[in-house]
């Protein structure tokens, strides 16, 4: 009889894609709670600090260590034990020792990733140095993409800088000043850059990808997310108990990569809450995969509103408002929280992101106006005004429209709308002509829209 032997610690034991443990005498599959727990054990095999046998000196790339000097002399800028021009005097390899890059002077798998030249990333496999950078549209199609290797420390600003971060405006009806801001903080996008190559499981020999949408980022790389769930990393915002390279992540803190005291997925979260976007997501669903998404502009603009006009909110009530936006259902207690906030309305579970100027002092017709109809309803009136008084000219579209549109935009925003409409209505849907000059347009029905 085949017996299975009792899990290492860290990793679940699998026959046939099954994975199995022992209750007692007997054998029986474990479910996906007892995995994680196991998955989760203090793992004491730390790849990144083992010795790359073969490596040498020679296998590290000189712009990568100059570049380290200035990140460690940054780091300990206001340490007492160490100055900047007792930096420079280091040999190579005693800075690397007192980095923690390598151990007693043997080049470690840390040393590799990070410093290393882009041909040295054969020395570590079958584990994988490579972070890649894809491009798609809206439509999910590749448009561009580029790969990097070793040395990290250098490459990460490489792929930082292909990411096209787009300023992004918007104006959340009822407001009074527009948003623009760039789609994304630099900040986030380095942490979690920086935090998929501290808590890379590199035995399972994966790459670190980034892919760019029109409206989002999307991390990925491989392993577990060690802390369990990101409300307790939230809560806790203080460093992990467990690091999955503990001796990789201590380098990253040396070369000003990372800190360990913890904290930088609740300033993630903060930084967004700030600039009234749509918090990070989170995708734990896989036990062998993380995946974040950061979003580059505005879900629900009444999420954005709420944030605008209540700047003392918790980031608690943040993290379920941004769930309610999200249509991810939220508990009776948390529901009722922030009912009691004047947040949201409706009954639970068919709530709703309520603006709080209608929620709180029951100025519907207010409300109305500030947030104006939607664009059907506008489009539907030029219509019917072309075809009864066509051909119209475009001041007569605006005596029409401009009293209508909401009455927290500009004359200059008003009339900026009306032109979207018109060219939504004659170049998109084909439904109207102008038949006159640019200047001084005429605009009549097509035949076919005449009915």
């Amino acid at each position: 009889m085949f017996q299975i032997p009792a899990a290492p610690r860290g990793i679940p034991v699998a026959w046939e894609e099954h994975y199995y443990g022992r209750d007692g005498e007997s054998l029986c599959a474990l479910n996906i709670q007892k995995i994680e727990q196991i998955r989760n054990q203090p793992i004491k095999y730390d790849w990144s600090a083992q010795i790359c046998k073969d490596a040498t000196l020679d296998d590290l790339k000189p712009q990568a260590i100059g570049k380290a000097r200035k990140q460690f002399k940054e780091k300990n800028k206001n340490s007492s034990g160490i100055t900047p021009d007792e930096v420079d005097l280091w040999e190579d390899i005693t800075f690397f020792n007192k980095a923690k890059a390598t151990i007693q002077g043997k080049i470690t798998n840390t040393a590799i990733l990070l410093l290393g030249k882009e041909e040295s990333a054969s020395l570590i496999s079958p584990a994988v140095a490579k972070m890649s950078w894809i491009l798609k549209d809206k439509e999910n199609i590749e448009l561009d993409y580029e790969h990097f290797g070793p040395p990290f420390l250098v490459n990460v600003e490489k792929l930082f800088s292909r990411i096209r971060n787009l300023t992004y405006r918007t104006l959340p009806s009822g407001t009074l000043f527009p948003i623009e801001a760039t789609q994304y903080d630099p900040w986030v996008i380095r942490e979690v850059i920086h935090n998929c190559i501290a808590h890379q499981d590199y035995g399972l020999g994966g790459r670190i990808n980034v892919v760019e949408n029109p409206a989002s980022l999307i991390f990925t790389n491989a392993g577990s997310f060690l802390p369990g769930s990101i409300e307790q990393v939230i809560g806790q915002d203080a460093p992990p108990e467990i690091y999955r390279n503990p001796f990789l992540a201590e380098a990253m803190v040396q070369l000003n990569m990372i800190d360990t005291r913890g904290g930088g997925i609740k300033k993630m979260f903060t930084l967004q809450m700030e600039r009234f976007f749509p918090l990070p997501d989170y995708d734990l669903k896989n036990p062998d995969r993380v995946k974040v998404y950061i979003y580059g502009e505005i879900i629900d603009e009444k999420y954005s509103r709420l944030l605008i006009e209540n700047a003392d909110l918790d980031i608690w009530s943040v993290i379920l408002l941004d769930k309610v936006q999200k249509q991810v259902r939220i508990n009776k207690d948390e529901h009722l929280r922030l009912k009691k906030q004047g947040l949201i309305e409706g009954r639970y579970p068919n709530l709703f992101v309520a603006a709080r100027i209608a929620a709180t002092t029951g100025m519907k017709a207010r409300h109305i106006r500030d947030r104006g109809f939607d664009k059907k309803y506008y489009q539907d009136m030029i219509l019917a005004l072309i075809q009864k008084h066509g051909p119209v000219k475009r001041q007569d579209i605006d005596e029409l429209l401009l009293p209508k549109l909401p009455e927290v935009l500009s004359k200059k925003q008003k009339k900026t709308k009306i032109n979207n409409l018109l060219y939504e209505l004659s170049v998109k849907m084909n439904q109207i002509k102008n038949t006159g000059s640019r200047k001084l347009p005429q605009w009549v029905l097509l035949k076919n829209n005449k009915k």
